[in-house]
């Protein structure tokens, strides 16, 4: 099954208008009810998070966030609230990130700023990971569920001063002293890196990835059609046709893996390969696109350059160099496994 199918030029033009307008339409119309990751149908989710992608990056990161945190509720036993827009929020990035401390006189409550946190000031409900105050480790980290929007939550629209995303709207966002009851609390301690489904997660970003970089690509053969391309401009349309569909296969084999191969998967090398794969073919064709549209577009093609600078920018929650480093420590204990049996 291809992740990356193919649409025509008006359902691949970027601009939605108001992106949080779509999202809440598509949840209203059933579309965001897709299939759980592992399923059976793995590859059917990921070609419906990569044509949201396709069509729009901003909001194929919200709908990514939304249906993340669906399947996060239902891995924990728990479902979600009928008509409800959902986000994860789980950055600990800069040394921030969200802390649960239990006061002696209130019991437990949540505070500290997120960053990163897509969807701020519109969503419904997030899922908040939080580290209990005092720990070091992931391993002690709880999800709470919170229902939004809350005085004591607040978004600050200033920590985000880039171009690329902006519509996602991915503030950081403070907590200031917001209760934590039981029924708020989703899976035990070190529930959310420690469930099956977290690699899996991350490979549906990788496939939000590939729809941003098959829009971009789509953008410049409209370009070339309107006019008489030149030998250069081809080869590098053929260039960036051919990473876009050698992501699209890994993800496709990768959705077979997954789905038949249950959590004897390696699930990290799965998921290390599908997104080294489409973050380098991200910046291939960041490095293209440019170069066979020339000054014109880039100057005159609002639409274009938002799609550049949307990939460029979400594309960087790849790691670079120290993901690929875990990739390249797990493939040599894999290794090291099969010699040793």
């Amino acid at each position: 099954m291809r992740i990356a199918r193919p649409t025509t030029s008006e359902g691949t033009s970027s601009g939605w208008g108001d992106v949080f307008a779509a999202l809440r339409g598509a949840l209203e119309a059933g579309e965001l009810e897709i299939p759980l990751p592992g399923g059976g149908d793995t590859a059917r989710r990921w070609a419906a998070l990569c044509r949201y992608g396709r069509a729009d990056l901003a909001l194929g990161r919200l709908v990514e966030g939304h249906t993340d945190a669906v399947a996060i509720l239902h891995e924990s036993g728990a479902k979600p609230e009928p008509g409800a827009l959902y986000g994860v929020w789980a950055s600990r990035a800069s040394g921030k990130g969200a802390v649960l401390t239990d006061r002696p006189d209130s019991g437990p409550v949540l505070t500290g700023t997120i960053p990163f946190c897509s969807g701020a000031g519109q969503l419904d409900r997030a899922l908040v990971v939080a580290r209990p105050d005092g720990s070091a480790g992931a391993a002690d980290d709880v999800v709470i569920k919170i229902a939004l929007p809350d005085a004591r939550i607040r978004p600050l629209p200033d920590t985000w001063h880039a171009a690329g995303m902006a519509d996602s709207r991915s503030w950081d966002v403070e907590l200031h002293e917001v209760p934590v009851r039981e029924e708020d609390r989703v899976g035990p301690p070190g529930f959310y890196t420690g469930r099956p489904g977290f690699r899996l997660g991350a490979m549906g970003v990788a496939a939000v990835w590939l729809g941003g970089t098959a829009g971009v690509v789509d953008r410049v053969a409209e370009h070339l059609a309107a006019r008489a391309p030149d030998e250069h401009q081809l080869a590098h349309l053929a260039a960036m046709h051919v990473a876009v569909e050698a992501v699209d296969s890994t993800l496709a084999t990768a959705a077979e893996a997954v789905d038949t191969s249950g959590t004897g998967t390696d699930r990290a090398i799965t998921a290390g390969t599908c997104r080294s794969a489409a973050e380098r073919a991200a910046c291939e064709v960041l490095a293209r696109a440019p170069r066979v549209t020339g000054p014109g577009p880039l100057s005159r093609d609002a639409a274009f350059t938002r799609r550049l600078a949307d990939l460029e920018v979400y594309v960087r929650q790849h790691h670079a160099e120290r993901e690929l480093a875990d990739l390249g420590r797990s493939l040599l204990l894999a290794r090291a496994g099969e010699r040793a049996t």
